[in-house]
């Protein structure tokens, strides 16, 4: 059974190599990014640390806090400053465990465009169960009183009043924002970053190809979902 300092020693890596992966993948441009991960039972996020450069940030620098992103280690950086909406997402969506946050280029059009992203291929269905959603524009006064931890709250305000599982949709945009995606591993959570991205363009050039472009019919939606989720899934190895 492995000790608490090795399962922080092990999230760290995680988080660390979850982190690099963003700008491998033309996610993130300067230090516009960032992951974490939780461990409910040990009570704990770790998240990547504020305004670092990504070529000189190292695993053992991931900060370590509490599920109230109260830090943990006496000789920590500064946090992410988006560490209060990943705490606010841990709380509402009890099924994720970890998350994504980026300004990747295609995703925050349809962010500041204040857009859903309809499912208009069996490229989205693969990850996203239907619309992903945009928030609404947060309030002058949710800004300046709790910016990052409104931000928490109105993505899942969202979900609440749209009735959406965060687990059949794993991300949004925040309206003017950016997006934010979440997943069973930081990994996971970064390819649906990825996924994300790549669909956001597809839609943006469909919408030019074809105006009058439709969603995909429910039973393609459903097939091409459920072949890579759930109990009845069979795409890829066991």
């Amino acid at each position: 059974m492995l000790s608490r300092e090795q399962i922080i020693k092990e999230m760290k890596q995680r988080v660390y190599e979850a982190n690099l992966k963003l700008p491998q993948y033309g996610l993130v441009k300067l230090t516009w990014g960032n992951v974490s991960e939780i461990n409910r039972e040990l009570g704990i996020i770790v998240i990547k640390p504020s305004g670092v450069n990504y070529e000189k940030m190292k695993a053992n620098q991931m900060v370590v806090t509490d599920l109230a992103g109260n830090l943990l280690e006496e000789d920590s950086m500064k946090p992410s400053s988006d560490l209060p909406t990943h705490v606010i997402l841990y709380e509402a969506f009890e099924q994720i465990n970890a998350i994504v946050h980026t300004h990747s280029t295609n995703s925050v059009m349809w962010a500041q465009a204040g857009r859903d992203l309809p499912a208009y291929g069996t490229t989205h269905a693969d990850a996203f169960y239907g619309t992903i959603p945009c928030t609404r524009q947060l309030t002058k006064a949710e800004v300046k009183e709790a910016y990052e931890k409104n931000t928490g709250r109105v993505i899942v305000e969202t979900f609440h009043e749209r009735t959406l599982q965060a687990t059949e949709i794993p991300g949004v945009f925040v309206y003017g924002h950016g997006p934010f995606t979440w997943g069973e591993t930081p990994a996971k959570a970064v390819e649906n970053s990825l996924i994300l991205d790549e669909i956001c363009l597809m839609a943006k050039e469909n919408e030019k190809i074809n105006p009058d472009i439709h969603e995909i019919p429910q039973y393609l939606l459903d097939k091409h979902y459920y072949r890579k989720h759930g109990t009845n899934a069979y795409y890829g190895q066991k």
